[in-house]
């Protein structure tokens, strides 16, 4: 398992609604493998829920149900997507998220993953405090990162957030003079409270 901050894989899924609890489905993922802060592998799939997606989730993602209707179905998809993320932790922006879809369509397959999750969006809350808000199209703004101004498409915005975590990275390094961050570093960061992290940094750098 990959255990340094650098090496980890960013993802993003777009679904047909908010909760697979709720019976939605995933219909994209889009992810970036990154070794030691370089992007070594992509995975980027449609994948077909077996049922319509409404007009608004064909507005909000520009994933229409004529695209849809020839992609791969989800438990297809996913079983790819099992062998893609192993031995690597992940990352997502508003993990909480992506994490509640993952599970639930990897239990669709049996499938079961042995990394951890963490959040850009939560450090980002911790470490960029004036930024106008934490929407991942916000902080690029905020941040000056290269983009294509493709957003709400699982690849591109996995690759937004592989970049924006690399400058989380090196915000945190540079500051605080911080050689190398671990995973477990980043996830304990996520639950600081904002008060606290530039005492829990400093402490990093000793």
């Amino acid at each position: 398992m990959q255990t340094n901050a650098e090496s980890v894989i960013v993802l993003d899924f777009e679904t047909t609604g908010l909760s697979p609890n709720m019976g939605d489905r995933a219909i994209e993922i889009g992810a970036v493998k990154m070794d030691n802060g370089v992007v070594v592998d992509h995975f980027q799939k449609l994948m077909n829920p077996g049922f319509r997606v409404s007009s608004f989730i064909e507005g909000y993602t520009g994933i229409t149900n004529n695209m849809l209707r020839t992609a791969a179905p989800c438990d297809e998809v996913m079983d790819e997507f099992a062998d893609f993320i192993q031995g690597y932790n992940l990352v997502a922006h508003n993990a909480s998220f992506d994490q509640r879809f993952l599970d639930a369509e990897l239990a669709q397959i049996n499938r079961d993953y042995q990394g951890k999750f963490t959040c850009s969006m939560l450090i980002a809350r911790r470490l960029f405090q004036d930024a106008p808000n934490h929407k991942l199209g916000t902080l690029v703004d905020y941040l000056n990162i290269d983009n294509d101004g493709v957003f709400h498409r699982a690849l591109a915005d996995s690759e937004m957030t592989a970049k924006l975590w690399l400058e989380i990275l090196s915000t945190i390094q540079s500051n605080y003079q911080i050689n190398a961050l671990s995973f477990s570093h980043m996830q304990k960061l996520a639950k600081t409270a904002k008060a606290s992290v530039p005492s829990y940094l400093k402490k990093l750098a000793i």
